[in-house]
């Protein structure tokens, strides 16, 4: 039976982090997984690789065909789940679709924020975890190798990751442009939701010196801060603290202001009239209007970086479509590759199987000079010999044939037939 490459999961768009929660893989559990997936399926799995992010957790396997109709139920059934709640969150790719989704995945198109680099190093580790628990094989080594370096072509070729395009995006390059390298600033992250996550995944990759997690309720700014090696503390503690910090994040569902005019006014005249940055997400707004009048103050609202992401429409817009061009190319190259795998075997066997006649024929040709035949003779029997070896297959094929499969021999037999040069 031949083996597919097939790819099975659930990311952020499919399903929604308290079902991603529940079937993410911690880097310690992902060789016990392994080892349960080709344990459960036996030689059905040859290969697998788990990719398991906050934002996906994803299945690649070299198998057989049918068992991608399996693969939810193991993973429920791995997760003490039941396979209904999964089922309806779940994608599966078989072939070039599975190919074209690891290429997506790996240079960002399939990403939360599009072009994002993490996505690509979190797959190398991917990688790295199966080739340790022994579940990586030829054909998925080929395949994540050529995916790295669709990756570093699509991000080398195109503008995939060179504009804003993410509120938290924006507000990364918004804080660079006043303090250009971030690596010795402090950040004040106010509210722990899906949007100050963002953020937080942002600014870490950038690794400012100092972030802190500022919320409402601490245990939810304890977990938040934990990814991310942040600190923590309570929003009463502001007031006193806010001039220890460089950029100040806020997404609150505050109904009045955090942080007003005279706080911030008293922390800049605290900081020696060291610029901040402050950006606002909230709806309603979290910082006073008043605030973006100070001389030292540089404050953006989601307006304002609503309009920076959308100054980018057009040149992502043809950066993906740039990016989609090197993939499909990509997609078909392994696909060629994949197929000529899949004859290598036949080839082999054809070669063996030559290989005996000439063996064969050479032994008879030795005895025939070993009792004294002529050279000459000896020559034109191993000619003969091999010449009629060589044509009893298509022969016989071609005469027990008939009709459509006749002409399609005779179409073939000219192809198949060794040419020579006639020499001067």
């Amino acid at each position: 039976m031949s083996v597919d490459v097939l790819t099975f999961g659930l990311n952020h768009v499919s399903a929604p982090v308290s079902v991603r929660e529940r079937v993410s893989f911690p880097i310690d559990l992902l060789k016990p997984a392994l080892d349960g997936l080709r344990s459960t399926f036996g030689q059905s799995v040859k290969e697998a690789a788990i990719l398991s992010t906050c934002n996906r957790t994803e299945i690649y396997c070299a198998a057989d065909p049918q068992v991608s109709e399996h693969l939810p139920s193991w993973l429920a059934d791995f997760n003490s789940l039941e396979t209904g709640s999964l089922q309806p969150h779940l994608y599966r790719y078989q072939q070039n679709d599975a190919v074209r989704h690891a290429f997506r995945v790996a240079s960002g198109l399939d990403s939360m924020v599009l072009g994002e680099p993490q996505i690509l190093g979190q797959m190398k580790d991917a990688v790295r975890a199966a080739s340790a628990a022994g579940s990586l094989g030829t054909l998925l080594h080929q395949l994540f190798q050529r995916t790295f370096s669709v990756a570093k072509e699509v991000r080398s070729q195109t503008a995939i990751g060179a504009h804003s395009v993410s509120m938290a995006a924006a507000a990364v390059r918004l804080a660079e442009r006043v303090f250009g390298d971030l690596s010795q600033a402090s950040v004040l992250f106010i509210g722990a939701g899906e949007m100050i996550e963002l953020c937080a995944t942002h600014f870490a990759a950038l690794g400012p010196r100092h972030m802190v997690v500022a919320n409402r309720t601490l245990e939810r700014a304890d977990m938040l801060a934990s990814r991310y090696a942040a600190r923590t503390m309570k929003l009463s503690d502001i007031p006193d603290k806010i001039a220890d910090f460089d950029v100040i994040v806020s997404c609150t569902a505050s109904s009045l202001p955090i942080l007003g005019l005279g706080m911030v006014e008293r922390a800049t005249r605290s900081r020696r009239h060291r610029p901040m940055v402050m950006v606002d997400l909230a709806v309603p707004r979290d910082i006073e209007t008043e605030v973006g009048r100070l001389a030292d103050v540089y404050l953006y609202t989601v307006d304002d970086l609503g309009r920076m992401v959308q100054s980018g429409t057009d040149a992502r817009r043809a950066a993906v479509v740039q990016a989609e061009a090197i993939i499909e190319t990509r997609v078909q190259n392994f696909m060629h590759w994949l197929q000529n795998r899949e004859i290598v075997p036949a080839i082999i066997d054809f070669q063996q199987a030559a290989d005996q006649v000439r063996q064969s024929e050479l032994d008879r040709a030795r005895r025939m000079l070993a009792r004294g035949d002529s050279p000459e003779l000896v020559m034109e029997q191993l000619a003969h010999g091999l010449t009629q070896k060589y044509l009893h297959g298509p022969m016989a094929a071609l005469n027990r044939s008939e009709s459509d499969e006749r002409q399609q021999l005779l179409k073939l037999l000219p192809r198949l037939l060794p040419r020579t040069e006639r020499h001067r």
